[in-house]
């Protein structure tokens, strides 16, 4: 009977997942995610106790952390001084383009991709209306370069944050193997971009003003001092979750900034998906559920490593990146383990451009530029979007094979 709960449940939230919504009630993934959990307890698939076990607090608290540090650094006007500052030096569109794709990728590395584009969105919406360009390109960048960008680290995205808490893997190392990968990637962004759109792009790039808003020196000051010991921490081997949580903490000692303001840039919704999925994985695992339905130790014997890529882009595209590899942690095997981890970080995180709905970054994106009436259609993002992510798959197979040799 537990088995049968325990899937009815885990069903229903996979379904709200893959379509955003319950198409039955007004029961969006964050909703979903307190409703499975509250089920999974309510039923007896796992006690109140058990249930608390499943949740991995080091993930939520690092999560927590660079949400914190991310909304601290935006109140300080970081962000609007880089795009500035890269206004000032810009002369042509397609320069324009690549500032997008280079700044936005290279930020989602170390701060979580989906809060940059919450930010960076409407800065380039206001850069190209200011300046009579067609959007759509850009804002195209910002979606494509904040994944790719953003796989580079385990602090890019919630489900590379993930994999780092649960994981043997080390940032250092990590970032060693996917750094290489995503910058190659950025640049094929722009490529693709720039091929696509090459009429428009064409040109100088008519004049802008700056993008107004309050700058703070000092805070700025301490927000990178503050985020560049948090990466010196991560590199060199301390408790991602124990560091990040003492930036924090640092940047909240402040008499300049209200605390309310801070918390309003946090993410909090994303962090009740986090613990919900915690409960209702758990209650999965625990019933026998997982067993039964895949067998992991015997799929594991035939699973290859870019079998298990692809499985990796199609199920995050089904269910949605963090869930997927929730699920698939399960498929890894014990020997080369960390090989395996490192290919399901990257893999679920270039998933997320395979289609418009492949990730909640660019959900973001396209929702704040529905906002200013512009339009961003399935197949306008499909059309770049599909060949990118076939493509760097292919690559992140052969870049993987020549690291760690044809056994994979």
């Amino acid at each position: 009977m537990i088995v049968v709960l325990s899937a009815v449940i885990l069903l229903s939230v996979l379904v709200i997942f893959t379509l955003g919504k319950s198409p039955f009630f007004r029961v969006d993934r964050v909703g979903a995610a307190i409703i499975g959990a509250s089920l999974t307890v309510a039923t007896g698939v796992l006690s109140f106790d058990e249930a608390i076990k499943t949740v991995d607090y080091r993930t939520v608290v690092l999560l927590f952390s660079m949400m914190i540090v991310t909304a601290h650094l935006n109140l300080s006007g970081f962000f609007q001084l880089i795009a500035n500052h890269s206004l000032i030096r810009l002369q042509t569109k397609r320069q324009l383009l690549l500032a997008v794709i280079v700044t936005v990728g290279l930020l989602s590395a170390f701060f979580i991709n989906d809060v940059v584009c919450l930010l960076f969105t409407p800065i380039v919406i206001s850069i190209s209306q200011r300046a009579g360009l067609n959007p759509v390109p850009y804002l195209l960048g910002v979606a494509l370069a904040s994944n790719i960008g953003s796989a580079a680290t385990l602090i890019g995205n919630p489900q590379n944050i993930y994999i780092g808490s649960v994981s043997p893997l080390s940032f250092a190392w990590y970032m060693a193997v996917a750094l290489p990968l995503s910058l190659f990637g950025l640049i094929l962004t722009y490529t693709f971009i720039s091929r696509v759109y090459q009429a428009e792009l064409e040109g100088p790039l008519p004049e802008a003003f700056p993008v107004s808003g309050a700058f703070h020196p000092y805070l700025i000051k301490k927000g990178l001092v503050v985020v560049g010991f948090i990466l010196a921490g991560f590199l060199t081997g301390f408790n991602p979750a124990v560091v990040a949580s003492l930036g924090a903490a640092f940047l909240l000692l402040t008499r300049r900034v209200k605390p309310a303001k801070v918390y309003a840039g946090i993410d909090f919704n994303l962090l009740v998906i986090f613990i919900g999925l915690f409960v209702i994985i758990g209650g999965v695992e625990h019933s026998g559920l997982l067993v039964r339905l895949i067998n992991p130790h015997f799929i594991g014997s035939f699973l290859t490593l870019p079998v298990f890529a692809i499985l990796t882009v199609l199920l995050s595209n089904i269910v949605s990146n963090v869930p997927a590899v929730m699920l698939l942690k399960f498929f890894i095997p014990s020997n080369d383990g960390y090989v395996w981890w490192a290919a399901m970080a990257v893999f679920s995180t270039l998933a997320g451009n395979l289609t418009l709905t492949g990730s909640i970054a660019n959900l973001i994106v396209v929702e704040l530029a529905k906002k200013k009436d512009i339009e961003i259609s399935f197949s306008t993002y499909l059309k770049i979007g599909f060949p990118l992510t076939v493509t760097m798959i292919i690559i992140g197979l052969v870049y993987f094979k020549m690291l760690f040799g044809p056994r994979f």
